[in-house]
């Protein structure tokens, strides 16, 4: 993923696994990849992979379970 210049980096990481939920890569209840990994595949600082998590565990697109991991909610 190339990060552009005209948006926040976080956002677009955001965008970018919403993609992959909206794709069916990530399905419901399916954890995401684990923060290294996927800062090392998008090419961000693992700080940009959190800020992107929160924002989308405010959204209610996934869910965070201390010591486990990030999870794909469950679309109502």
């Amino acid at each position: 993923m190339e990060i552009r210049p005209d948006a926040y980096a976080w956002a677009q990481v955001a965008d970018e696994i919403k993609r992959r939920i909206e794709a069916g890569q990530y399905q419901p209840g399916m954890p995401i990849p684990a923060e290294r990994r996927l800062a090392d595949e998008l090419g961000v600082s693992v700080g940009t992979i959190r800020r992107a998590v929160k924002a989308l565990k405010e959204e209610g697109i996934v869910r965070v379970l201390p010591q486990k991991g990030v999870f794909v909610a469950e679309q109502d």
